[in-house]
């Protein structure tokens, strides 16, 4: 199996389609008006994902960054009401994180903007190639699973 050149077209398409999907993304996000930045949104669609609220250092390894950076989004999402900490109820030292109602309904927008987003990005395709596309995409992410750098 041949793998592309780093430096060649193949990599350069990936890179474009990147920045064009965050484009996009970006510009749905702006549309449906919640106010919210995007590394904002995936913080906030994360947390949907916990049975319990989730402490900090829970959500920054789920999100593989840094606990301060968890902290910084958690603050603003907090100042707008969207996300609250939370005594856990074992261990008053720990903090945890739970959605408001407001940042439920802000996931719905959320959800309703990347669905609308992902049509934009994929209307030049068939159902076929959409279905290969997903395959191939799959096979890049499962590979990349557990790997480091």
């Amino acid at each position: 199996m041949t793998m592309p050149d780093a430096d060649g077209p193949l990599a350069e398409q990936l890179l474009r389609l990147t920045r064009r999907v965050h484009r996009i993304q970006k510009r749905h996000l702006q549309a449906c008006g919640v106010g919210i930045t995007p590394a904002q949104s995936r913080l906030l669609r994360t947390l949907a994902h916990y049975d319990a609220p989730p402490r900090m250092a829970d959500l920054a390894e789920r999100l593989e960054v840094v606990p301060r950076a968890v902290t910084t989004l958690v603050d603003a999402l907090e100042e707008s009401g969207k996300v609250r900490r939370v005594p856990d109820p074992t261990n008053r030292r720990v903090i945890r994180i739970e959605l408001t109602d407001d940042g439920r309904s802000t996931l719905r927008e959320l959800h309703r903007a990347r669905r609308s987003a992902a049509e934009e990005i994929l209307a030049p395709l068939t159902d076929e190639q959409r279905k290969v596309l997903g395959g191939l995409l799959d096979t890049l992410v499962d590979w990349g699973t557990g790997r480091g750098c």
